[in-house]
C-alpha cells in the first residue's frame, strides 16, 4: 500500500496528506474525509470495530478461524477472503463451497459468497513449460501432494485415501482425442435427484466411455426433475436412463408412470431404479476379473455405491496410466471428459472429493461428503451413467456381466 501511495502523483493524493503524518504504522488516514486503511493481527481482528470492507490474506491458514469469524461478525458486511487452499473443513474451504463461481462480467450477488478463482494460467510470467519443470521439482522431491495443493487448487491433496485421485481426472480431459479412440458405443444417462434442503439434481450422459455432458439444477419438484431429465434424452436413441430410486428419488417414479399412463413417454427411453445401498452386483465375481486370488464382491464391497466409485477408479487409472504411461486399454474400460465440458473444474473437484474407508465388517464403503464439503451431486451422476444397472427379471445385470456370458 505505501509502493501504491508514494507512485502516485501528487495531485491524486488527498488535501493536506502527509505520508509522516498520516502513514503510521499498520494505519493510512485520510485527512481531508477520515477515512482509513489499517492492518490487524491475531484471534480478535476487527473486534469492537467498524469497516466498510474487510480484507483478509491467507485466510485458510488461520490457527483459529472460528476465533477470527466471531470477532469479525458485526465488524463489516463485505468480507473478501484470499488464500491458497489448505485442506477441507476449514472457515476458507466450507465458505468456498458455500459460495458461487462469479461469472466475468455478470453483477455479483448480493445473497451468497461470490467466488473467483486465479489459477496459475491466468499469471503471465507462468507457462505450461513453467508448470512442467515445478512439477518435475516436486516428484524429485517427493513432493507431489504438496503440488497439488499450491498449484493445482486441490483441496483434497493431503486428504488421506481419495478414491479417484485428481490427476487421474486430469488426464482424463480430452483422453478419446489424446488416445484416438471415439465416443462408439450405446448412449447412457443418470440422474442423481437432490435429496431436500440446498441439494442439487444432476444429470449425466455418455456415449460410449465418452463423457458428453454433465449438468445440475436446483428443484424441490421430483416431477418438474423427472420431466427434465426425460426431455433431456429423448431425442438420443435407445437408452437406458437410471435414475436414484431411494427416498425422494421415488417421485421420479410415479412421474414417469404418469408420462407413460398418458402416453408421453419417449418410445426409446427406459427408467432404470438405482438403489445405492443394494448389495454389490455380480457377487460371486471376483473384484480383479479373472483373477480368483482376488476377494469376491460380496466381501469386499458393502453396497453398490462402493462398487461403482471403485469401478470409476478403474476406468480413470487406466486412463491415466495410457495417457502417461503408454500402456494399452480397450477403450471401453477408459473414459473420456470432454475440454469444453461447462463446469469442468468443479467436475474434476467433485470426482476427486469422495474419500474410501472400511464398515464394521471391513467393507469398502464411500464417504462421498468429507467434513466442510457439499454433496458430489455431478460426480454421483457420472458415477451411475457408467456403473449402469439393467434389470433383467428378478436380477440386476450389468454391461460387463451380460459381455461375459455372450449376451451383448
Amino acid at each position: 500500500m505505501r509502493l501504491i501511495i508514494y507512485g502516485l502523483p501528487r495531485q491524486f493524493l488527498p488535501d493536506g496528506f502527509s505520508p509522516r503524518d498520516h502513514m503510521s504504522f499498520m494505519r493510512f488516514v485520510n485527512p481531508d474525509n477520515g477515512a482509513t486503511i489499517t492492518g490487524e493481527a491475531g484471534d480478535n481482528i476487527g473486534r469492537g470495530g467498524r469497516k466498510l470492507i474487510y480484507f483478509k490474506d491467507e485466510s485458510a491458514h488461520y490457527e483459529r478461524p472460528e476465533k477470527v469469524e466471531a470477532a469479525l461478525a458485526d465488524n463489516t458486511r463485505v468480507q473478501i477472503d484470499i488464500s491458497s487452499v489448505n485442506g477441507l473443513g476449514n472457515v476458507f474451504h466450507r465458505r468456498r463451497e458455500a459460495g458461487v463461481e462469479w461469472v466475468p462480467h455478470n453483477p455479483a450477488l448480493s445473497d451468497a459468497t461470490n467466488v473467483f478463482i486465479m489459477d496459475w494460467r491466468d499469471h503471465p510470467a507462468k507457462s505450461p513449460e513453467w508448470y512442467a519443470a515445478r512439477k518435475a521439482k516436486s516428484v524429485a522431491d517427493g513432493l507431489t501432494h504438496v503440488f497439488a495443493q499450491e498449484v493445482d487448487r486441490n483441496y483434497a491433496a493431503s486428504v488421506d485415501g481419495v478414491i479417484i485421485p485428481a490427476e487421474w481426472v486430469k488426464s482424463a480431459i480430452g483422453a478419446a482425442e489424446k488416445l484416438g479412440f471415439t465416443d462408439s458405443g450405446p448412449w447412457g444417462a443418470a440422474l442423481d435427484v437432490a435429496d431436500g434442503g440446498g441439494d442439487r439434481n444432476a444429470l449425466a450422459k455418455r456415449k460410449g466411455s465418452v463423457l458428453k455432458s454433465v449438468e445440475e439444477w436446483g428443484e424441490a419438484d421430483t416431477g418438474a426433475t423427472a420431466r427434465r431429465a426425460v426431455t433431456a434424452c429423448a431425442d438420443l436413441g435407445a437408452m437406458d436412463l437410471q435414475y436414484d430410486s431411494v427416498g425422494i428419488g421415488a417421485g421420479v417414479k410415479a412421474e414417469t408412470n404418469r408420462l407413460v399412463a398418458e402416453n408421453l413417454m419417449p418410445k426409446t427411453l427406459r427408467l432404470v431404479p438405482w438403489n445405492a445401498g443394494a448389495t454389490p452386483l455380480d457377487p460371486d465375481g471376483h473384484v480383479i476379473e479373472g483373477d480368483k486370488a482376488s476377494p469376491k464382491n460380496k466381501d469386499f464391497y458393502a453396497n453398490v455405491k462402493a462398487q461403482a466409485w471403485w469401478q470409476l477408479r478403474r476406468r480413470f487409472e487406466r486412463t491415466h496410466r495410457a495417457v502417461t504411461e503408454g500402456v494399452a486399454f480397450k477403450p471401453d474400460d477408459m473414459i473420456s471428459l470432454p475440454v469444453d465440458l461447462p463446469a469442468l473444474r468443479q467436475v474434476e473437484k467433485e470426482l476427486s472429493q469422495a474419500t474410501v474407508g472400511k464398515n464394521g465388517s471391513l467393507k469398502l464403503i464411500v464417504n462421498k461428503s468429507p467434513e466442510g464439503t457439499k454433496s458430489p451431486n455431478m460426480a454421483d451422476a457420472i458415477v451411475m451413467a457408467f456403473w449402469p444397472m439393467k434389470a433383467r427379471g428378478s436380477m440386476v445385470i450389468t454391461d460387463e456381466m451380460l459381455a461375459r456370458s455372450g449376451m451383448r
